[in-house]
């Protein structure tokens, strides 16, 4: 039975919208690079077997483009994932998901100044839009906050992680052609893995070992390691195969609202009107900002 690609990359987005709900259930109780480390131990292994054999024959092509592959581990593996784990024990996650909703918008100005792709009027308006929405809310709608510049840190963090994972998808734009899609992922986060094992013993040396023999927590990490890291990843190249790139990045303004309704369902977590108009101002102007101008008729 064929499932339409619309189906496949909601439920893709539902599934990573569930990692800031996991995030933000393991505050305190497991470091953000801890998490991040058991995140893609457990994704690479649930994916090796989909590549194993583009894994063994691409040696070479591995060997020789490891610039590439350690910059996106490092990046989109290893700095964004921690830093919205981290960003999660400051904020809540319907902010963290909202400010993550602005990661096409960043991507844009980067690619403008990087790549020197044009930037149309419009799309510099959706950028001044979607940047004054992310002021909203991470000033709660307070001009006193911006005043004093008192600003919510774990938002601050979570939009460093963003530019993290703006540069990513740059990298992947320059670099993506060369690499198997589903081998090429799992090298990545295996490269991230390794990178992410010492900063995860550090970690757990100064903040202790959490317990991890727990029905909760062991159901948690299956979760960011089954379905955001795999399932939803595999969904999501099946629907980009479908409809393209372009329409499946539309899907991505799907995450904030699945996380607010995941965040007060299951969290508890309070929406305020900051947020509400602040997300509704954000998701416009990503959508402004990611929308290519019309080609000029000859």
């Amino acid at each position: 039975m064929r499932i339409h690609p619309y189906l496949l990359l909601a439920i893709a987005m539902l599934f990573f919208s569930g990692n800031f709900i996991v995030g933000k259930a393991f505050e305190g109780i497991i470091p953000p690079f801890t998490l991040a480390f058991f995140r893609f131990a457990v994704g690479s292994l649930i994916l090796l077997p989909f590549c194993i054999k583009t894994l063994i024959k691409q040696k070479a092509l591995w060997r020789n483009e490891w610039k590439p592959l350690l910059g996106l581990s490092i990046s989109g593996i290893v700095l964004f994932n921690s830093s919205l784990y981290w960003a999660v024990n400051f904020t809540s996650s319907i902010n963290a998901s909202i400010v993550d909703a602005l990661t096409p918008t960043v991507a844009a100005i980067l690619g403008f100044f990087i790549l020197r792709e044009s930037l149309s009027k419009i799309q510099l308006f959706g950028i001044i839009l979607s940047f004054a929405g992310i002021l909203a809310i991470i000033t709660e709608g307070s001009w006193s906050v911006l005043t004093t510049l008192t600003f919510n840190r774990g938002d601050l963090i979570m939009l460093f992680g963003i530019i993290c994972w703006a540069i990513y998808s740059i990298i992947i734009k320059l670099h993506s052609y060369k690499f198997p899609a589903i081998a090429g992922l799992v090298v990545t986060m295996v490269i991230g893995t390794i990178i992410l094992m010492p900063i995860a013993l550090i970690e757990t040396y100064y903040l202790g070992i959490p317990n991890l023999f727990q029905k909760e927590i062991l159901l948690g990490l299956a979760y960011i390691g089954i379905f955001p890291s795999a399932i939803s990843l595999l969904l999501w190249y099946r629907g980009v195969s479908e409809i393209g790139p372009g329409k499946a990045s539309i899907f991505f303004n799907l995450v904030p609202i699945f996380t607010t309704a995941m965040a007060i369902t299951l969290l508890g977590e309070n929406i305020t009107s900051s947020q509400i108009i602040g997300g509704i101002v954000v998701l416009s102007g990503v959508y402004l900002s990611t929308k290519a101008p019309k080609r000029m008729r000859n």
